[in-house]
């Protein structure tokens, strides 16, 4: 039997970081993405070219029925293996003031961010209940937690995902399956395209953005057996940008 690690969104940025040191403590790695076929074969190959293992997993997080159809054919297809580690990291912006949101900047958020929980998480509690082992580490962010203007959808969307993180925990603790979130602050990745890093920097104790590994490593160490009695907790890597 197999132990595999999903991480959704593990195209780019922090999903491929986070996918790349799963891969490093030896689990197989399932590589979630929507569209970029390209990025997510290079996630691919940078698992392959350090000796590890994956697998590419194609479907739209926030489409219910394509989600449990993709888990439920891989699951027919490894029916000795199952997803030990899920990594739910899928999350897209649509930034606003909320007076001018269109409904499916609002929507669009919600479904990808928060929605993709339930659809993802939902078909993979079964085997982590059955096999009493699983870690899920779901991928918050600063906003969630402080809230942020122009981000009404965003921190609706990842406050409602440390919610769930710890209602869940509460849940499935007595299985061995721990649940805990990560709010990362400000991370250099495509997600921050379009912010003025150079004064944004300047609000940061630590004067920096965080660098995607950074943030990959509070998440390895929450899916490792060192992590086993942490769960319902959000931790913040933000460079002390809020506490």
């Amino acid at each position: 039997m197999n132990k595999y690690a999903l991480v959704t969104g593990a195209g780019r940025g922090i999903g491929r970081a986070v996918a790349l040191r799963l891969a490093r403590q030896g689990y197989p790695v399932l590589i979630n993405y929507l569209s970029n076929d390209a990025a997510a074969e290079e996630t691919l190959s940078l698992i392959r070219h350090e000796g590890g293992e994956g697998e590419l997993l194609k479907f739209d997080v926030s489409n219910r029925e394509a989600t449990v159809a993709a888990i439920e054919q891989w699951q027919a297809q490894h029916p000795q293996d199952y997803i030990d580690v899920l990594v739910n990291n899928a999350g897209v912006r649509r930034d606003n003031l909320l007076v001018w949101m269109e409904p499916e900047e609002f929507d669009n958020v919600l479904a990808t961010n928060l929605y993709s929980f339930y659809n993802v998480t939902r078909p993979l509690l079964q085997p982590m209940v059955v096999h009493k082992h699983g870690r899920i580490i779901n991928i918050a962010s600063l906003s969630g937690i402080k809230g942020l203007p122009g981000q009404c959808n965003y921190s609706a969307a990842k406050g409602g995902l440390i919610a769930a993180t710890k209602a869940l925990a509460q849940e499935v603790g007595r299985k061995k399956i721990t649940v805990n979130a990560v709010a990362p602050g400000f991370v250099r990745t495509e997600m921050v395209d379009g912010l003025d890093e150079a004064e944004l920097k300047k609000q940061i104790p630590l004067n920096r953005f965080a660098e995607a590994d950074e943030v990959a490593a509070v998440v390895a160490f929450l899916a490792s057996d060192d992590a086993a009695y942490i769960t319902g907790e959000c931790i913040s890597v933000n460079g002390g940008l809020y506490t």
